[in-house]
């Protein structure tokens, strides 16, 4: 039996299967747990795994098999993955960020490793890019990422058919690029000032604007002139960033998951895309923005897409 783990700022989400062409069983999902030692994520997840094979009446010594989808960046101590996220982990940026903790990382990999029998981790916009390549919008592209705008920014990148991933597994962070500075209400996890996740990511929506970005994007709906102005504002940011991935890497495809544009997809999609068209068109022409195929369970299928 195969253990498929979610790890977002927001949330840790864990099903079982079978295997890769098994349907996903006992959901379960919860806060990502951010006090106490810097181990607790890891705990979180061996306790959620356990909580699901007790439901579903599975020896949890079957478990052999953990795929980790998880917010990054992440960092390599003895080769093993520590979670060096800025949602995650209160040390990065300090207490300006006001998260719980001190963590500088948070320890993943390793405790993991010591139970299970084969453990592998990855970015979770690189897994999902993997799941949207075999089952999702991305099938049949090999010039294409995938990017999340949730609680942040992440993104996944292929180039001619090759998942990139760089020296500790960090190629895709594309939301901690500089946009703009000076701006002290755009304080990023990481401790950047300016970049595109301290922005437009879901928690600097909320501390920007003082309400959670779907309450803004409610109002956009309804024509409400400010959250629209606001809207059009965030979509710029997301939008250059988006235009920068395909000027740089040549794409054809990026598919957009997360729940920030999930839930606000139609309002958002044409938006970003009219930052993309009609910009040197020898690099745009083609180039297509789709909502994921997976809709909002592409990081549990993303984890799934790891263990084979």
């Amino acid at each position: 039996m195969r253990a498929c783990v979610d790890i977002g700022g927001t949330k840790v989400a864990v099903s079982l299967s079978a295997d890769s062409a098994s349907p996903l069983i006992g959901r379960r999902s919860e806060p990502t747990a951010k006090t106490g030692d810097n181990d607790a994520v890891a705990v979180q997840i061996m306790r959620l795994v356990d909580e699901i094979c007790a439901e579903q009446h599975i020896d949890s010594a079957t478990i052999d098999r953990v795929g980790v989808s998880s917010a990054g960046p992440f960092e390599l101590r003895d080769g093993l993955v520590e979670l060096a996220t800025p949602n995650i982990c209160g040390g990065i940026a300090g207490p300006a960020r006001g998260l719980p903790n001190e963590w500088m990382t948070a320890l993943l990999e390793a405790p993991l490793a010591r139970r299970f029998a084969h453990v592998r981790v990855e970015n979770d916009a690189v897994a999902a890019l993997e799941a949207e390549r075999r089952w999702g919008a991305l099938q049949g592209s090999d010039h294409c990422a995938y990017v999340t705008w949730s609680t942040g920014v992440g993104v996944g990148l292929c180039v001619e058919g090759r998942v990139l991933r760089g020296k500790n597994g960090n190629a895709g962070h594309a939301g901690h690029s500089f946009v703009v500075d000076g701006d002290a209400n755009a304080l990023c996890g990481c401790g950047n000032v300016g970049d595109v996740e301290g922005l437009a990511a879901g928690n600097a929506i909320a501390r920007r604007f003082g309400h959670p970005a779907a309450h803004l994007f409610a109002g956009a709906a309804r024509g409400d002139p400010e959250a629209l102005a606001t809207t059009d504002a965030l979509c710029r940011v997301m939008g250059r960033m988006l235009y920068n991935l395909i000027a740089t890497l040549d794409l054809e495809r990026i598919s957009l998951g997360g729940s920030v544009f999930w839930n606000n997809r139609d309002l958002l999609l044409p938006r970003l895309q009219a930052q993309i068209d009609g910009k040197l068109m020898a690099l745009t022409r083609g180039a297509v923005l789709v909502p994921a195929g997976l809709g909002d369970t592409v990081g549990d299928y993303g984890a799934l897409a790891l263990l084979d």
